[in-house]
């Protein structure tokens, strides 16, 4: 039920970028003003996030999930009675960036680690890719209904398979294994001991534990690292890549298939990689993934033209592959580093990862209006993989380090 909550979330994730050239030409709003209203949502998708996973122990699972779904929903379905750039704003920016939020991967780690003892990494993995799938569903969907029929059918699409699983949410999702009477995964039965719950207020937990993690060098490294990550991803590819190829010639409909396949190789690469996390050192991974990606943003000026050519085949599955596979093995660093209060630190982590998505999609925007190509933030977002690479390797593989510098703050609340 997780992973279909989070795929019918994902519809918005596919939609920006098939839908800017189509509101361009109805409106004549410029590529800045769109990618202003994607940054607000990004920013808001991030920055609730933390207070998502604490709200989320607080007042329960399937009532944030359910608001959160419902929030995408009337976002998506009121933007079809837009008639002003500021109205973008609000439906793109502010409702459903708030929905998404607090239906981000901060959902998925709250799942891996309430439900799971063993085999956290794989699932973080398999959950993680329901975003993932949403894209390989939408996209093409989004892209021809925008190109054939028009942008409004595309949003009430989104609107309708957010709005879809909220009463199978409330019906199926349950907060905590022994609501069913069943242990974690992994545990066993006759010695597991149900963990404490959460009782204090969503504001308190969430700024406590970003107070406390951010006392920690490791917190920053990851930080930064995973904003770096968003603008490279969510900020860069996700929003831009179908302009730019738009820019070269490209159909709109094949630039949306080719990021649809992104999405059938993210699959692969997130199971895969929350497999990986299981058995080898996050931080090694996180930094062949960031080489990969670096090395893909480089080359992708030279890979765009108005056909698709084996290497612009290459590049997607690489870049699919590469697209969230970060995302185990950082939160499994947010586990092991911070502990119980991991996922509330990995909702401020994500909240970076969303941070640099959104500077990266308007300043993107910024770029291709100046300059009139997107070559330079391409080579920007290759530049900074490297020092995603480097602050990777830094980054504290164990508790030993937090636990003797921030013992009074981990002491029980």
């Amino acid at each position: 039920m997780a992973f279909l909550a989070l795929l019918s979330a994902a519809g918005f994730r596919a939609a920006p970028g098939a839908l800017m050239v189509p509101l361009h030409e109805e409106f004549g709003w410029s590529t800045s003003v769109m990618s202003l209203a994607v940054s607000i949502n990004l920013v808001l998708y991030g920055l609730t996030a933390p207070f998502a996973a604490a709200l989320m122990d607080r007042f329960g699972v399937r009532q944030v999930v359910a608001t959160a779904l419902t929030l995408v929903a009337l976002g998506a379905g009121g933007s079809v009675l837009m008639t002003a750039s500021w109205q973008l704003l609000i439906f793109w920016g502010l409702l459903i960036g708030l929905g998404t939020g607090a239906m981000a991967l901060v959902f998925a780690a709250t799942i891996a680690n309430r439900w799971f003892l063993q085999r956290r990494g794989l699932v973080m993995g398999l959950l993680t890719a329901g975003s993932a799938t949403g894209q390989l569903i939408f996209l093409p969907l989004v892209a021809a209904l925008a190109e054939g029929v028009g942008w409004r059918p595309a949003s009430l699409l989104i609107a309708a398979a957010a709005l879809a699983p909220v009463p199978i949410v409330w019906w199926v999702v349950r907060d905590h294994p022994e609501d069913r009477g069943a242990v974690p995964y992994g545990a066993d039965p006759h010695t597991y001991l149900t963990q404490p719950r959460t009782n204090g207020g969503a504001a308190r937990a969430a700024f406590g534990g970003l107070a406390f993690a951010s006392r920690q060098g490791s917190f920053w490294a990851l930080a930064i690292a995973f904003a770096i990550c968003g603008a490279t991803t969510n900020g860069l590819i996700g929003i831009h890549f179908i302009p730019s190829a738009h820019d070269h010639g490209m159909a709109t409909t094949t630039a949306a298939g080719l990021l649809a396949v992104v999405g059938i190789f993210d699959i692969a690469g997130t199971v895969a990689s929350g497999w990986l996390t299981d058995k080898f050192d996050p931080r090694k991974l996180l930094v062949a993934y960031y080489v990969f990606r670096g090395v893909g943003l480089l080359l992708l000026p030279w890979l765009l033209s108005d056909t698709v050519h084996p290497s612009m085949v290459l590049f997607v599955v690489i870049y699919g592959l590469d697209w969230v596979a970060t995302v185990p093995p950082t939160a499994a660093l947010c586990r092991e580093i911070f502990g119980e209060r991991g996922t509330v630190v990995f909702g401020w982590v994500f909240a970076a990862h969303q941070l640099g998505a959104a500077a990266a999609a308007l300043g993107a925007g910024l770029i291709r209006d100046v300059s009139g190509t997107y070559t330079y933030a391409w080579w920007g977002g290759a530049t900074m993989c490297v020092i995603a690479a480097v602050l990777s390797v830094i980054v504290k593989h164990s508790r030993e380090h937090t636990l003797a510098t921030a013992a009074p703050a981990t002491a029980p609340q």
